[in-house]
């Protein structure tokens, strides 16, 4: 169509596409097949794509119990208590808002100052262990929700320290690679479990007596007093089946046809049937937190603040030292990987990874951006935020650009006053979602070397101890300190040795070195050290990227010569 071309081409010629160096804009280092509609497809698409973290990671924290006060005395920890269950129906709805709201924010400034086609989120996994191990179902975890949300403050402002300082990127590449990858497939798994109980899913396995787990599908009031599943009532529950085939079996259906927005539409659908009050499927009983979730659910747009939740960190956190300390260690650690490795991919499949250095345009302040995410996302009460590989959805539909990202902050920033609509989807709606995105996240287990044991097995106790010990800080105990141990032993014999007894398949095994290309410190503090007076730009040129400068050239004169790309060449 003619004025789409002629509108894309003359976007590409003003100061926003040279800004964001779209195909046609004359910048330098413009992107291949970057177009103005094309950008905003993509952001379409990516939104559409993970919108379901609204609804999951509100449903996922709330369970927490926040700032709602259980007391200890409770025998079901406050399953019954009517006024406890009105403060997680406000809390909820809270959490809603500020998921819509850090999201909105962080994914729009990645794309205005990183100029990245990444999303970001409150992370998935980290949200998990943020509520079920740092803080406990209702708050039986290591340390309340308060002191919780304190470490994540804190971790923010480290990783700007770590990121300035060019230490996240290389403390995440110098971690082993099988652990690396093993670490997206154990939290696929947990959260595999966790959308397959009660709290968060289907229900369809619960705890047991003579087992960790057994089957379940019990509608909620046929539960014993020790939360188990009689056998009469087993996989009888009218939500988990709606769940199973309308958000589980048509989800994927529609992925493997490549519907854009598949799992958003399998949530809606299933929300929607949920949401009528005279079925056996309701998410609105005839009871009083079921009247005050329906009052809240039929003003449908409308602008709900945050509360309870918004800056209510605790300071005072001296009688929490150890679990404070290893909830912030944990935070860290898991982001780390978290984070870098989705940043590192998706800029991987966007193409814009230097092969040599391994790092991508724009890294330092994409992390920054994230880092201050986190930070800010802690004020607002929900988890560490982390690029979302379904940013990979928006890349896929020819995203190349932060105009993607600045439209899915835009979708996001809509979608804060929608807050009834985002707050009254079910569990049983979400469950299979988390079971699809652990099934997502667990093919990276064919990358892991399998063939030598000193990284499979230690790759193996990471993925186990996960979902098996409801952590991921043990699964990555596990899996570091067992390759430490491993190694560290494989090296010592071999050194005393003098190298005759070592393993027979030694030479099978991933090479690892803290001496990674490039270095620790960030490209900017090279240049600042090369006397670079604008450090802050990269060199233009292939000398300097090589890391030769010529004799009669200065480093000004080379940063003001263009080159000309290709596409205008040909």
């Amino acid at each position: 169509m003619g004025w789409i071309h002629d509108t894309n081409t003359r976007i590409a010629q003003s100061a926003v596409g040279r800004y964001f160096r779209l195909e046609g804009s004359g910048h330098p280092k413009s992107r291949p097949n970057s177009f103005f509609f094309t950008e905003i497809r993509a952001g379409l698409a990516t939104f559409f794509a993970m919108a379901y973290i609204i609804s999951v990671n509100a449903t996922i924290v709330s369970d927490t119990g926040g700032t709602c006060v259980c007391p200890p005395s409770s025998p079901d920890l406050c399953e019954t208590n009517q006024d406890y269950q009105l403060c997680l129906s406000g809390l909820k709805r809270d959490l809603t808002t500020g998921t819509a709201a850090i999201s909105a924010l962080t994914t729009f400034c990645m794309g205005l100052f990183a100029n990245m086609p990444i999303a970001l989120a409150p992370g998935m996994g980290l949200n998990a262990y943020f509520a079920y191990t740092v803080v406990g179902y209702h708050g039986t975890g290591l340390v309340p929700y308060r002191v919780a949300v304190t470490a994540v403050f804190v971790e923010g402002f480290v990783f700007v320290g770590l990121t300035i300082l060019g230490l996240r990127q290389w403390l995440a590449r110098a971690i082993p690679a099988s652990i690396k990858l093993a670490t997206g497939v154990g939290i696929g798994l947990y959260l595999t479990i966790i959308g397959l109980t009660y709290s968060a899913g289907i229900g369809a396995v619960v705890g047991a007596n003579a087992t960790p787990l057994e089957l379940a599908g019990c509608s909620p009031q046929f539960l014993d007093e020790d939360g188990l599943c009689p056998s009469a009532y087993t996989m009888r529950s009218p939500t988990m089946w709606i769940g199973i085939f309308l958000g589980g079996i048509l989800t994927v259906m529609l992925m493997m046809f490549r519907v854009k927005g598949a799992i958003i539409i399998g949530i809606l659908l299933v929300s929607i049937i949920s949401w009528p009050r005279p079925t056996p499927v309701t998410y609105f009983p005839y009871t009083p937190v079921g009247d005050d979730m329906f009052d809240f659910f039929k003003q449908v747009v409308t602008f709900h603040p945050i509360q309870s939740i918004l800056a209510v960190q605790e300071w005072n956190v001296s009688e929490y030292g150890g679990q404070f300390g290893l909830a912030f260690i944990t935070f860290l650690y898991v982001d780390i990987l978290d984070c870098t490795g989705t940043l590192y991919s998706m800029a991987r499949f966007a193409g814009a990874i230097d092969e040599r250095t391994q790092d991508f345009e724009g890294s330092a302040v994409a992390y920054l951006v994230d880092a201050f995410g986190i930070s800010i996302g802690s004020l607002f009460g929900v988890p560490p935020v982390t690029a979302f590989i379904e940013s990979g959805a928006g890349i896929s539909e020819g995203g190349a650009t932060g105009l993607t990202s600045i439209v899915t902050g835009l979708c996001f920033f809509i979608s804060v006053f929608f807050a009834p609509i985002f707050a009254s989807i079910p569990p049983w709606a979400t469950g299979c979602t988390l079971i699809i995105v652990g099934s997502l996240m667990a093919k990276s287990a064919r990358d892991i070397n399998w063939s030598y044991m000193g990284d499979a097995i230690p790759a193996f106790l990471t993925i186990a101890i996960m979902p098996f010990t409801y952590s991921i800080a043990y699964g990555l105990i596990a899996g570091i300190m067992s390759y430490i141990i491993l190694n560290t032993t494989v090296w010592a014999i071999e050194k005393a040795s003098g190298g005759r007894i070592k393993p027979k398949d030694k030479e099978l095994k991933e090479p690892w070195t803290y001496k990674l290309e490039g270095g620790i410190l960030p490209p900017w503090v090279t240049r600042a050290a090369k006397g670079k007076k604008d450090f802050w730009r990269p060199y233009d040129d292939e000398e300097h990227h090589n890391g030769v400068v010529p004799a009669d050239r200065s480093s000004e004169e080379m940063d003001e010569q263009k080159v000309v790309p290709k596409s205008a060449q040909n």
